[in-house]
């Protein structure tokens, strides 16, 4: 009985080392606390710290790319409309530069055809002059032969200057 008296009956003994693993154990739970868990606890706050700046960067990020985004929308919008103004700019030129053209080549073509009709007028007064003297020269073997070869020189002259007032300068004018 005495094992069961044990059992039940404290001794001092017991207390006194039951009492001293107990302090042992808050000693080494408040150590261990103090040496592993505030520094694990610290770990991770600056660990949730360093994410949350980390996302909030991500969003500033984001929200700077999305502004990036919206400024260069806006400046190729910009760029499509300048480049609209300038191709009508450019329409508008090549129009006036194809009527100066036009209007060059208009009057380059009235010189020409004035040049030409000078030209041709002058070519029917050759062709005029050049029929006037055959004629005169047809009529003097004419009236050659029809008078005989009696006719002097001076005869010659008359007949033909008789001749020509008979037709008229109208005839060689026309």
């Amino acid at each position: 009985m005495e094992a069961m008296e044990r059992l039940i009956d404290f001794d001092v003994q017991m207390l006194v080392d039951s009492a001293g693993m107990a302090i042992s154990i808050f000693i080494l739970f408040f150590g261990l606390s103090y040496l592993l868990f505030n520094p694990l606890k610290n770990v991770l706050e600056k660990r949730r710290e360093r994410i949350a700046a980390q996302l909030a960067q991500a969003r500033e990020s984001r929200e700077d790319a999305l502004a990036l985004k919206a400024d260069y929308e806006a400046r190729m919008l910009q760029a499509e409309k300048e480049a609209g103004e300038i191709l009508e700019e450019a329409r508008k030129k090549g129009k006036s530069r194809e009527e100066e053209i036009i209007r060059q080549a208009r009057e380059e073509a009235e010189r020409i055809m004035g040049r030409a009709h000078r030209e041709i007028d002058l070519e029917k007064k050759k062709a005029r002059d050049s029929l006037k003297n055959e004629l005169v020269e047809l009529a003097s073997l004419m009236a050659e032969k029809a008078v005989g070869r009696s006719v002097s020189l001076s005869l010659h002259g008359d007949l033909i200057q008789e001749t020509l007032r008979e037709m008229g300068e109208s005839t060689w004018q026309n």
